[in-house]
């Protein structure tokens, strides 16, 4: 789960970031969302859920909000084929927006920028680590950035080369002829220190996005977004029954440490340890290998304890063998990520690693366990070694000399630039100053580009990504000031509103009039600007372009049988189920970009009418359980909020007025400072909890989530009903 990601505050990439208690879900044929049966006799107001554990809470809200969901993922996992899995995948996906627990807001990029980073030098592939390494990045020197005119030149050369190996040649020619000469370091700016540096115990971007440029895996993505062996010889062999994968592994590779002492050779053992680490932490990482290698789920439950019987053998030093527990699709689209990083065992024993998963969670709080605590503590095998390292200040990576493939490096060091978020123009001042890259151009630095006379012939709109930075809904809030520090960001909420706000935030159609309240483009507006508040606006989790069918398929699309061709697209058959269940939201547009389709670049779920509608049916149902909503008794939200900065307090005032305007103020949204010197704070109200107790929040728009692999199983994945998923967003587990 390396992407579960905080809405970062870096310039670089300006970011924008069924049936509950009560509820009665509409009828197709009897009814429309807005439309409800005469409220019964209103009782006293009691909370259903006090005295009761949070586990308990959790599974019985699950059930209520996300059952649908939950039987009809289930069944797509069971899929005959393919297309049938993908359409299967759509539908749940249709049920789970219409629970209204989250409202998919926006991706990365979209924005202006200004860079002198070539486009396509680093991988664009949509999931798992690679595009976080930066080794093949083309960065040139001078005082200016890369002309927008040249990069669309170079956009278009990539189109022509792709696939051919030949584009990072292609591209120096390119811009030598233009007159331009290169750099070999990246100064870039980060926002959150990496708060582990053991790539196989961490689900969070901020740590993953540092560690990737430590170790190199068996297989990459390069620039054209071809999967290619690293530190595999080949492409593995498969079996004929799809469920043994055999690589070879390159031999003369070896582990060093910080200070570049070799350490040991990387062989097959290191890709077995790695995987047993992974198994024995549990950090978050599990669930993506779960039911796909052989045995994984009976070594963590302890049913098995012989970490030999696991699918992934050392069959000799440099052969090395996965088997799966059923053959599976995309399992290669998942070796882009960290759950199949390598370890050097000498260092992990070294920083008092154990194996076995009772013996790991006796010794990972012990003073003896320090492996990956530091940039020290860890070995390393990939294209750089971290040789600085000082906490909201910088990260200093170098080349490593053990690097397998040293020609391969275009840039010799990276330079991480910490930035507290208190200047929104910090980025680009940095690059002005001809430290940074490039940066991301906010409101307040697009007006600084314009003044400086670089707009017209250097700023270009960035691409968007396969991220969603989604707003989550608290279904039960438990927790009224931050977790680990209740006097930070604390609750102004009374017993009484606590109360009334989960009771509200239980109910289906309250939850749908929140979200469909919301104009994001005035939102969006803070950060992006009036001129590209749209661009990289999302309607779906899962992107709606994510993946198309291989084949024609038939499925049932609310009372009918609907065939879909090959090709049909995974939005198509999103949209088709909400409109048959006769819901006011729209994820795909078959018109945008060109014709092509999208689900992304428009507002889909705004609709103050339609708000009202929800507001109407849930405040009668509500009723029932004692809960008036009226403008004299309005439901509170508590959002909290980067208050120390400017673009965010007027995103979180965006947010307020709204919401509250669009219900004529029988919702109020109360706006929490969370302060401090940087973003921890808010961070820590929403994005670092490790369970949904832990959350202090009514709702909140500080993370995300982006693709691990190839599938839209990892993105809804995530909404199960799990520990350390992203359910702990919505207040569960």
């Amino acid at each position: 789960m390396k992407k579960f990601l905080a809405l970062l505050l870096v310039a670089v990439m300006v970011l924008a970031m069924l049936a509950a208690c009560g509820d009665e879900k509409p009828s197709n044929e009897t009814e429309k969302p807005g439309e409800t049966d005469k409220p019964g006799t209103p009782v006293e107001m009691t909370d259903p859920y006090a005295g009761k554990t949070h586990a308990e809470i959790s599974d019985d809200l699950y059930e209520k909000v996300l059952g649908d969901f939950d039987k009809l993922y289930a069944q797509a996992k069971e899929a005959k084929s393919i297309s049938e899995r993908f359409a299967l995948m759509a539908i749940a996906e249709a049920k789970l927006l219409e629970s209204g627990v989250m409202l998919p807001s926006s991706s990365k990029g979209g924005n202006y920028a200004i860079s002198k980073v070539a486009p396509y030098t680093v991988t664009p592939v949509l999931w798992g680590n690679d595009s976080d390494r930066f080794y093949n990045a083309i960065i040139v020197g001078g005082e200016n950035a890369i002309k927008a005119s040249e990069r669309d030149e170079l956009k278009a050369l990539w189109a022509e080369t792709k696939g051919t190996g030949t584009y990072l040649a292609k591209a120096k020619e390119y811009l030598t002829g233009k007159g331009y000469t290169f750099v070999d370091t990246y100064e870039l700016g980060y926002t959150s220190d990496p708060q582990t540096w053991d790539a196989l115990n961490t689900y969070r971007a901020a740590d993953s996005e540092a560690i990737v440029n430590t170790y190199t895996g068996l297989l990459e993505y390069n620039v054209e977004n071809t999967q290619v062996p690293a530190l595999a010889e080949a492409l593995p062999t498969v079996s004929a029954d799809g469920l043994t994968y055999t690589f070879k592994i390159r031999k003369n590779v070896n582990w060093v440490d910080s200070q570049g002492k070799v350490l040991e050779p990387v062989t097959a053992k290191s890709f077995v340890a790695g995987m047993h680490h992974m198994l024995d932490a549990q950090g978050g990482l599990e669930y993506l290998v779960s039911g796909i290698i052989k045995n994984a789920d009976q070594y963590m439950s302890g049913e098995i304890t012989d970490f030999s019987q696991v699918g992934v053998k050392a069959v000799d030093d440099y052969t090395l063998e996965y088997t799966l527990e059923a053959p599976c699709p995309y399992f290669l689209t998942m070796f882009g990520y960290n759950i199949f990083a390598p370890i050097s065992e000498v260092q992990f024993q070294a920083k008092g690693g154990v194996y076995g998963v009772e013996e790991f969670k006796e010794t990972k709080e012990k003073a003896s366990y320090t492996y990956g605590k530091t940039p020290d503590d860890i070995g390393y095998n990939g294209a750089y070694i971290v040789t600085s390292n000082t906490a909201e200040n910088s990260i200093v990576f170098e080349a490593n000399p053990e690097f397998y493939a040293p020609e391969l490096l275009n840039v010799k060091k990276i330079v991480w630039t910490f930035l507290d978020g208190k200047n929104p123009t910090a980025s680009y001042d940095f690059f002005k100053e001809g430290k940074f890259a490039g940066a991301g151009l906010n409101t307040q630095a697009l007006a600084k580009c314009k003044e400086d006379k670089l707009f017209d012939d250097y700023a270009y709109v960035s691409s968007t990504d396969a991220t969603s930075y989604p707003m989550f809904l608290n279904l039960y809030r438990a927790q009224y000031g931050n977790y680990d520090d209740p006097t930070i960001a604390p609750t102004t909420l009374s017993d009484t509103d606590k109360v009334r706000t989960n009771l509200a935030m239980g109910n289906q159609m309250f939850r749908l009039a929140v979200v469909t309240a919301l104009d994001r483009g005035a939102y969006n507006a803070t950060t992006q600007g009036d001129e590209l508040k749209l661009t990289n606006l999302v309607n779906s989790y899962t992107p709606g372009t994510f993946v198309t069918l291989p084949e024609d398929v038939t499925v049932k699309i609310g009372d009918a049988d609907k065939k879909y061709e090959a090709g049909t697209f995974y939005g198509q058959i999103m949209q088709d189920q909400i409109v048959a269940d006769g819901f006011s939201i729209k994820v795909w547009d078959p018109q945008a970009d060109g014709g092509i389709g999208s689900s992304a670049g428009f507002d889909g779920w705004y609709s103050p009418e339609a708000s009202k509608q929800y507001l109407a049916s849930a405040a009668d149902q509500l009723k029932e359980l004692g809960v008036e909503i009226s403008k004299e008794n309005p439901i509170k939200l508590e959002l909290p909020y980067y208050d120390i900065n400017e673009t965010y307090t007027q995103r979180a005032n965006a947010l307020k007025q709204s919401i509250e305007t669009s219900t004529d103020g029988q919702i109020e949204v109360v706006l929490v400072k969370t302060g401090g010197s940087n973003a921890k704070n808010w961070y820590n109200a929403g994005y670092y909890p490790e369970s949904g107790d832990g959350m202090n929040y009514n709702i909140v728009d500080v993370c995300g989530w982006g693709p691990d692999f190839g599938d839209p199983q990892t993105y809804l994945d995530t909404m199960l009903g799990q520990p350390g998923g992203m359910a702990k967003n919505i207040g569960l587990y």
